[in-house]
């Protein structure tokens, strides 16, 4: 089974578990590490010739133009990740076409390819916050990956349906493209990506993500460039984001490379519909 691979290309410093206004007010001071992680990414993908999708920062694209163009020119499918990394559900509906809109454009501009797909920081499009997606469809993107059907103190839409499906809305259609989940003890348990990437033992994690292929149903995998940066400089912050942020970053390349090895992958574009 063909599945999608996805990165939501951002800086360390930028993830919604440690931010505030007054590191906001420093991102431009911060080391970037962006493009060394990225092109750590690319180069995996390029070994075994897999093409996936990067959810790219606006913010990073416009200082990082020549990350972009490298994506593009690698093959691989350039989406939106929004411009200033500002969750969803903190954005009222004419803040957040401004930040989609402002994001397309730059992506376009210095990829010069169309920008279909889009994800929301840290998963944010909730059931508070549906009214994004009418705006997705009018600001020309073609498909969502945002809505995780889970139970999570920053995102989720408890019982959303867990695959691949077309959204109507007001303003005309949209594909959904939700990060895959799995039933395990009468729970949907998040497989797709990030922390639960480095929580969950490698072995009992490709169990779970057969499961979803034996269902018929393509697994939608994430990851950060961050996440394969163990030497990252470390930030202050609450226990739980730190565990959330550090656990095991030393061992996420190598799981990588073996899930890469184990699993056929694609862009999320070459799954839609139609």
């Amino acid at each position: 089974m063909m599945n999608a691979i996805s990165f939501d290309i951002e800086e360390h410093f930028q993830v919604a578990a440690f931010d505030c206004a007054a590191r906001r007010r420093h991102w431009n001071t911060q080391e970037s590490r962006v493009e060394r992680n990225t092109q750590v990414i690319l180069d995996v993908l390029e070994e075994r010739g897999i093409k996936a999708t990067m959810f790219v920062l606006g913010w990073v694209a416009e200082r990082n133009k020549i990350l972009v163009k490298r994506i593009v020119d690698a093959g691989h499918e350039l989406a939106s990740h929004g411009y200033g990394h500002e969750l969803v559900t903190v954005q009222n509906p004419q803040a957040f076409r401004e930040d989609v809109s402002r994001a397309k454009k730059i992506l376009e501009d210095i990829g010069g390819k169309p920008v279909l797909g889009y994800r929301a920081p840290t998963f944010s499009i909730t059931k508070e916050t549906e009214w994004a997606l009418p705006i997705l469809v009018e600001e020309g993107y073609r498909y969502d990956s945002s809505i995780v059907p889970i139970v999570h103190d920053y995102y989720g839409i408890p019982g959303a349906n867990p695959t691949i499906h077309t959204l109507e809305t007001h303003s005309g259609p949209i594909v959904e493209a939700p990060p895959s989940t799995c039933e395990f003890a009468g729970l949907k348990i998040p497989i797709a990506g990030g922390g639960y990437f480095r929580l969950f033992p490698y072995p009992l994690l490709k169990k779970l993500l057969r499961r979803v292929e034996a269902q018929g149903h393509p697994l939608i995998m994430y990851l950060h460039p961050w996440e394969l940066d163990p030497g990252q400089p470390r930030m202050s912050g609450s226990f739980i984001s730190q565990f959330r942020h550090y656990l095991n970053l030393g061992k996420v390349h190598g799981r990588l490379t073996q899930l890469l090895q184990d699993f056929s992958f694609g862009p999320i574009c070459s799954l839609l519909p139609g």
